[in-house]
């Protein structure tokens, strides 16, 4: 028996690969065995006879007769190790996935994978081409436009959202409509887009025909001011319920607005400014031309009440904010060719709006008195009008880009206020930003400068924005400054040390600007490496950590009672619940050694705790190096940090007070030291077995054991809870290639190798399973035993590559696996509940098995597992059973058409690989299934974020189950690939850039202050002023009514319904001045007027006639006959005796009447709705009851 064993093993190792048959023959006197076992027999202890899977097996005596003494073998299956079974595999598994079946198909997997719709799931930090600023002082949201067509939302408590245009062009223009929730932008090729904050999209867009030059929204209104380059001032009205933007037909042109004026203009110029006046509810707006005209307009009578620019240039004073010895009663007058000078910008320098300070492209700045009612031209000395400012001395200046005010405080009524101004200073001078404290106790005439401040910016000049306080009514005195500089800088001042810190030379002392605090910090620190990690399906009681997510706020501390301005949005529901636990966490490394950890269950970032880099009372070589790689067990709770110095450090989530022991482990010495911990998560052990920077980490199944690769080629094996380091070897074979992978393989028993390593570790008794696998960046594979060190084998995958990316083990389920998937779907319609209960509670069980199971850093034994290799340039696709066992020949091979830089896996329900994440340097992500790596779709960094690849961006990617977390500058981001993901895109789980209930009190509390000053102030600003003439009386008498009865924006809206009329309404010099009477004059003190007076050069003498029909009129109160009075109504009478007279009392008291009416008709309506659901319950009761008692037989009634 032994010697035709013998000659058998013989025979079969010769065996010609080409053969179709295999003929052994046998002695007559043996008798074959021919039963189902024998052909694996002969594989077990003859492999290379089953090498051939396709051999047809032939059994024949030595005589050459073929065995008759039973049936012949049937053909005997390919071994699962063989090659060709695995070949035949993927095949199958392929053909199955293009019929839409198998694994990975169908529903559950390919069909899943297919759906690709990338979505921003969140974004923080400012955009790198951040250009302009916008504010709404209600919602406290703070805007920011870029040059590349996104706006980005600044809110409270880490809230951030960013709105992407559907085209790439930058912003001019950024405006909120006030507590409505909407934002209004304009882009430089003249499209006006509304933007829906709730909803985060672009509700509408409208394309202007002309360049659009200047815009202003109204205040509290749906209205907005629209200025183009043909100098026509238009009206737009966006309406709520339709979602559109409307022209209003009221409208003024620069032909209408220079007769209306008295001015004569050759040619059309643009207009560059447009400021409604304060505290006249838009009926006012001062309108800016280019060359200089400055025209304050009326809406609601049609006329200019005043205009500056032209002739008005004597100065009455120069006020010098350059140099401290300049007088300030300085008199300087100007040059006739000064006259016509291009505006450049202008803002309110006053609280009422009486004067306006404008900037010059020459670098001047000049202060408008806008005070005057008429222009009497020549015979009128108007030198009081306006007054200019000089920052610098120098013949040629910048021009003046920005100018902004901040009212002084409202108890010092000698301090004017704060002027800040970008430009005005001399050629080639520091760029700052400068703050000039005007005080004025008597107009123009006494102004004079306290004081100036310079302000250091980091980069380029961008935008500027003045935050007013919360809660102070005073909208224009500011309480902190946002100045945006390029590229994407954004810093904060605190406006009480802005504005109160001085020296005594009168140069204000240099505030600190304060870097805009966020949530995620990518520069400053630098950040180095990133990862997610999931917290599901691990069986810890990850709500333990949530008492380390406790909301605060991440604003840096301000000086005095001021809060952080931005507090707007409303954080998620499911966010806020008390039972909720921590799914899932992003952790990143810095270059100072630093680890930060947030909460990443829901779109909003919580941060829970750093994991500093020093260790108490210890000095550590190395321990401040940057962070290189990081490696988490969500088994044990484990945090592995490696260092560019070589040192591992490892930190239990386990909080821990008091004393404890630090453990140094390294190649030739372990020492043990006793620290004492404060509150926190805190470094127990450090390993350093080489001086080369840490590359990859990766832990075990059971979270106990670490492996390390490093950058010079070594491989480690650390021990955390023997503490101490196992092996630690060279796997680039002397090249210093660095690992750039590595990965944990249990092997069965099945899949064991004939080899010499392999011997040795069964003579040593270790029956280990797993094996590691570490990938170097030239392409070797080397294979190692994870308990002894030795290296099973080592493979060059392709001897032309040099630059592999990454590795992963991919489970492709086998024939019996498929049927048996295939028969724990869901339960057939005709299970009764009884069954289905049960099948739920056997799954429940499933999945409470599943939890207890190995985590996916290691991956279990399996003949099917399939190894993918990603390079730059191609993909391969290995056995990973022939890599074991020694053969280095690819299943499949994918040529990448871009060069690729990262690379990531997702799994489906069953946790299984089904598609391939690519990222290439183009800044392309394409989704491939898995195994046969078709492409299913792609997307660009550009078209969802409007970013460019930059060199190093794939350190700082991180994935998770179609999930991409990514840095680009001082921006992070994390996008959603798949749509059948619903951790990041439940409505429930997004915070709201909107508050409602802020909005809706807010709301409320204007009204009730509307109300409480019209009882104290019925006639507001204009009350007991003289309103015009006897022929404007009737008009503006019933104007004022309407305001009475009107709401703002219905007064607004009524006026802008009707087209312009505008008159010459400035008298000439040469026409006769009418002479005036006491009887054309109208003083009411009842009504609430349109807009605040007009201060007038001069008065008119009025004398005092009556008339006999005036007085017979006011006697009768309007009726025409003595002995016929004029019947009044019930309210009259009741106003008029009961209340004396005052129509605000009898207006509250028909106000509270009506409230108490509309409460009744509630309760009514409440009970009346309480009678019906009874009513109906009780119906569907009895109907319930008839069924019940029909079904019922006669004799059981």
């Amino acid at each position: 028996m032994a010697r035709f064993a013998d000659r058998l093993r013989r025979r079969g190792e010769d065996i010609d690969n080409s053969a179709d048959c295999l003929e052994i023959c046998f002695p007559r006197e043996f008798e074959p065995v021919t039963d189902s076992g024998s052909a694996s027999t002969l594989s077990t202890r003859f492999p290379s006879i089953v090498a051939v899977a396709s051999f047809r097996l032939r059994l024949t005596c030595r005589c050459g007769e073929p065995v008759q003494s039973s049936p012949a073998p049937p053909k005997p299956k390919p071994s699962r190790s063989s090659p060709m079974f695995r070949k035949r595999l993927l095949k199958k598994v392929l053909q199955q996935r293009r019929n839409g079946g198998g694994p990975g198909g169908g529903a559950g997997g390919a069909g899943e994978v297919a759906q690709l719709d990338a979505q921003i799931a969140l974004h923080y930090g400012v955009p790198y081409a951040a250009s302009v600023m916008g504010f709404d002082p209600v919602q406290r949201l703070l805007a920011v436009g870029t040059l590349d067509g996104r706006i980005k939302i600044f809110g409270g408590d880490n809230i951030e959202g960013l709105l992407i245009s559907p085209k790439s062009v930058p912003y001019k223009y950024l405006q909120f409509i006030q507590n409505q929730g909407l934002l209004v932008a304009v882009s430089n090729e003249n499209e006006i887009q509304v933007w829906n904050l709730e909803f985060r999209q672009l509700f509408h867009f409208s394309q202007w025909d002309v360049n659009i030059t200047a815009f202003a929204v109204i205040e509290e209104t749906f209205f907005m001011y629209l200025g183009d380059e043909n100098g026509l001032l238009s009206v737009l009205k966006y309406d709520v319920d339709d979602g559109k933007l409307l022209r209003m037909p009221y409208n003024v042109t620069i032909h209408s607005l220079s007769e209306a004026a008295g001015v004569s203009l050759l040619d059309t110029q643009p207009i560059v400014g447009i400021l409604p006046q304060p505290d006249t509810l838009g009926t006012r707006v001062l309108i800016a031309f280019e060359r200089g005209l400055l025209v304050l307009w009326d809406i609601s009578e049609d006329r200019a009440i005043a205009v500056r620019g032209y002739g008005d240039l004597h100065m009455k004073g120069q006020v010098s904010g350059a140099q401290t010895d300049v007088s300030e009663h300085q008199i300087d007058n100007v040059d006739e060719t000064e006259e016509e000078r291009e505006i450049c910008s202008l803002c309110w320098a006053s609280r009422g709006g009486s004067t306006v300070a404008v900037g010059y492209i020459t670098g001047d700045i000049l202060l408008w008195d806008m005070t005057v009612s008429s222009r009497q031209g020549k015979q009128t000395d108007v030198s009081s009008n306006v007054v200019k400012l000089q920052l610098a001395s120098g013949s040629r200046r910048l021009p003046v880009i920005v100018l902004h005010w901040s009212a002084g405080s409202a108890k010092d009524t000698t301090k004017g206020g704060h002027l800040f101004v970008y430009g005005g200073d001399d050629m080639g001078s520091e760029e700052v930003l400068t703050v000039l404290s005007l005080e004025s106790s008597n107009g123009l005439e006494s102004v004079r400068c306290a004081s100036r401040g310079d302000l250091k910016l980091d980069g380029s000049f961008a935008d500027m924005i003045l935050i007013p306080d919360t809660g102070v009514p005073d909208k224009i005195r500011a309480s902190a400054l946002f100045v945006l500089t390029n590229p994407g800088q954004l810093n904060f001042y605190d406006g009480s040390a802005l504005f109160s810190g001085r020296k005594s030379e009168e140069v204000y002392a240099q505030p600190e600007a304060r870097k805009f605090p966020v949530a995620v910090p990518t520069i400053d620190p630098n950040i180095t490496v990133t990862d997610l990690y999931s917290l599901t399906g691990t069986g810890h009681p990850s709500i333990s950590l949530k008492k380390f997510c406790a909301r605060q706020s991440v604003a840096p501390p301000i000086s005095g009672n001021m809060k952080w301005p931005l507090t707007g949005g409303v954080p998620s529901e499911m966010s806020l619940k008390e039972d909720r636990a921590v799914e899932r966490i992003y952790v990143a490394g810095y270059q100072d050694g630093s680890v930060r950890i947030w909460d990443a269950t829901f779109p909003i970032l919580v941060p829970m705790f750093v994991l500093d880099a020093k260790v108490s009372d210890i000095i550590l070589d190395g321990a401040n190096a940057s962070v290189s790689s990081l490696a988490f067990c969500s088994l044990t709770l484990t945090f592995a940090v490696g260092t560019t110095s070589g040192l591992v450090r490892m930190y239990k989530l386990h909080e821990h007070t008091g004393d404890s022991s630090f453990h140094f482990v390294s190649e030739s010495k372990k020492e043990v030291h006793a620290v004492h911990h404060g509150r926190g998560f805190h470094c127990h052990v450090a390993f350093m077995a080489s001086n080369s920077p840490v590359r990859s980490l990766r832990f075990t199944g059971s979270g106990e054991v670490l492996a390390v690769g490093y950058q010079n080629g070594q491989v480690g094996m650390f021990d955390a809870s023997q503490l101490s380091m196992m092996f630690c070897v060279d796997c680039a074979s002397g090249t210093n290639s660095p690992v750039v992978s590595l990965s944990i393989y249990g092997v069965v028993s099945s899949a064991a190798v004939v080899d010499q390593s392999q011997k040795e570790i069964a003579k040593s008794g270790k029956n280990s399973t797993d094996v590691l696998l570490s990938l170097t960046k030239d392409a070797r594979l080397t294979v190692i035993d994870s308990t002894s060190g030795l290296v099973i084998n080592s493979h060059l995958l392709d001897q032309k590559q040099l630059s592999a990316v990454s590795m992963y083990v991919i489970d492709v389920a086998s024939d019996e696996e498929q049927t048996q998937s295939s028969g724990d779907k869901s339960p057939p319609q005709s299970q009764t509940g009884k069954e289905q209960k049960d099948l739920d509670q056997k799954q429940a069980q499933g999945a409470e098995t599943s939890q207890k199971k190995p985590s996916q850093h290691s991956h279990s034994g399996d003949s099917n597992s399939l190894l993918l290799v990603c390079f730059e340039d191609e993909a391969l696709l290995f056995s990973l059973t022939s890599l074991i066992q020694g053969s280095n020949k690819h299943l499949d091979k994918i040529k990448l058409a871009k060069h690729c830089c990262w690379s990531a896996i997702f799994k489906n329900k069953d946790d299984k690989a089904c598609g391939l994440i690519l990222a290439y340097q183009t800044g392309i992500i394409e989704l491939r299934s898995l195994p046969d790596l078709e492409i299913l779709a792609e997307s660009s960094l550009m078209h969802l974020l409007r970013w460019s690849y930059k060199t190093g961006m794939d350190k700082s990617m991180s994935s998770l189950n179609g999930q991409i977390a990514m840095v680009n500058g001082s921006e992070f981001a994390i996008i959603s690939l798949i749509a059948s993901e619903n951790d990041f895109r439940i409505p429930e789980s997004l915070p709201c850039l909107h508050d409602k209930v802020l909005a809706a009190a807010a709301e409320a509390a204007s009204s009730i202050s509307t109300d409480h000053k019209r009882k104290q102030n019925p006639a507001g600003v204009l009350g007991g002023i003289i309103k015009g003439f006897k022929d404007k009386a009737d008009e503006n008498a019933n104007l004022r009514r309407s305001f009475n009865a009107q709401t703002h924006g219905e007064l607004l809206e009524s006026i802008f319904l009707k087209e312009s009329s505008a008159e010459a309404s400035i008298p000439s010099p040469d026409d006769p001045i009418e002479e005036l009477t006491i009887d054309d004059i109208d003083i009411d003190d009842d009504d609430v007027p349109l807009s605040p007076p007009p201060a007038s050069s001069s008065t008119s003498h009025v004398h005092k006639k009556t008339t006999v029909e005036d007085e017979r009129a006011k006697l009768f109160e309007g009726s025409s006959a003595a002995d016929k009075p004029r019947m009044r109504s019930t309210q009259e009478i009741l106003t008029k005796y009961k209340f004396g007279g005052d129509a605000a009392a009898a207006a509250a008291h028909a106000k509270d009447k009506l409230m108490q009416r509309q409460e009744k008709l509630e309760r009514i309506s409440l009970r009346t709705q309480e009678l019906q659901d009874g009513a109906e319950n009780f119906a569907s009761l009895a109907q319930e009851l008839a069924k019940n008692m029909e079904n019922k037989k006669w004799w059981k009634l």
